[in-house]
Order: structure tokens, then sequence, then C-alpha cells
């Protein structure tokens, strides 16, 4: 069930996340009675030349007292996913990401959560200032403790090359960012900080899309100071 209170999610930028009252079957069913309430975002920016292929990519956000919940619905084509574990190179593939600073602080600390089609995912926590020496993988062992659905295989070697929806869904529970990050709880009111992208660098048709727009000549999305708001409910 939902505690809902009619926020708009009109406002650029920023975006309501729902408050739950009970865990999320994590399923990757987007129709479920859990997400109906729940407003979508959409990726509507780029970066780069416009691609030619610009899938249309929604995702949905929620939260209870242990974890915070994604969902995302991608209308793609030419997908693919080679990467075969945790923190390799899966932005090569057809792949959505969550970037976030769990605060409204205008650290430069972030968590980049980048996940293939198939369920793997590159998990790190550093500082935009000096990626190189404060990056921090999120241990296999915490990875472990997250829940993650999706509808496509694990391993797309040859790409799909008809037009095909796929959906991720997965939990990231707080006392696995707690461990890389001071994190207080969030509840009523609560802002983070936040961008949410699609990319396909290695596909045939790559594209690197953002829900927060980005000022910047070059696909880079690891540019904190264009995130948008996350406000809790």
């Amino acid at each position: 069930m939902i505690i809902h209170h009619g926020f708009s999610q009109k406002k650029e930028g920023q975006y309501t996340v729902a408050r739950v009252n009970e865990p999320v079957n994590i399923d990757a069913d987007w129709d479920k009675p859990v997400w109906k309430k729940v407003e979508a975002l959409t990726l509507n920016y780029h970066m780069g030349e416009k691609p030619n292929h610009f899938p249309k990519v929604q995702a949905k956000i929620a939260y209870d007292s242990h974890n915070v919940y994604l969902i995302w619905k991608v209308e793609d084509q030419f997908i693919r996913a080679v990467a075969e574990n945790h923190q390799g190179p899966v932005f090569k593939d057809s792949c959505v990401e969550f970037f976030f600073i769990p605060d409204n602080l205008g650290a430069n600390e972030y968590f980049n959560l980048e996940m293939n089609c198939g369920g793997t995912m590159l998990f790190h926590h550093q500082d935009h200032e000096d990626r190189s020496s404060t990056r921090v993988s999120i241990s296999n062992e915490d990875i472990a403790k997250m829940k993650v659905a999706h509808s496509l295989p694990r391993m797309i070697p040859d790409e799909i090359q008809e037009k095909t929806t796929w959906y991720l869904e997965y939990s990231i529970p707080f006392q696995v960012l707690d461990k890389y990050y001071s994190l207080e709880t969030p509840g009523s009111g609560t802002r983070w900080k936040a961008n949410l992208y699609k990319c396909a660098d290695d596909t045939s048709h790559p594209h690197w899309l953002t829900w927060s727009p980005i000022d910047f000549p070059r696909p880079n999305f690891h540019l904190p100071q264009f995130f948008g708001q996350l406000v809790f409910e």
C-alpha cells in the first residue's frame, strides 16, 4: 500500500519519492498495484549529438524505512548485455543509471549505480573532485543484500534488433549506503540530489540520455552540479 498525498511531479528537475508502508516485492512488474499510484519520471534530455535511436525511458522511485526502490521501463531497440560480472563495464551495454547524493548539502560525494538490462551492476561511491583516488566499489557482500529483477536474460551477446520493452527493478538497503556514507534515513521532507541516465556506449546505436539536463559539451554523467532534486513524501 502507498501513502500518497498527490504531490505533483511536474516541476522541472524535481521528483517526489512516494512512501510505501510495506516492502516492495522485486519482480520487475511495472503494472503491479504498488507502482500504479506512483508517477513516473521520463528521461527527456540527451548529451552529445541527438541520437538516431532515442528510447523512451521512464522510472519510478519509492521508499520505506529500510530501502529505496526503483523500477525502470525502457522502450528500446538494439539491445545488448555482455558484462559478465558486477563492477564490470556495464555502461557499454544497454544500461540505466542512478546517481545520487543522499542529502541536500551540496557535497561532491555521490553514489553511482549503473545496471545493464540483465541486472549486472557497477556500484561505486566517490568524490567528484578526485574520482580516481576516492572511488570505492560497493562490496559483493553488500551487493548481495540488494534485490534485483529484470525482464531480459542476463547475457545478450547478439543485439536484439527488434523494438523491445524491458523492465528492471531493484531495492537499495539504507544499511548498505550507511557503510559508505554517513546516512540519515530519509523521512517526509528529506531531499536528495540525483540524476538518472540511459546509455549504450558499445551498441550499434549509442546514446546518452538524462533526466535532469546537463550543460556540458560531451557525454559525462559524473557531474553532480547538474543533479536534480528527489523530495521524499
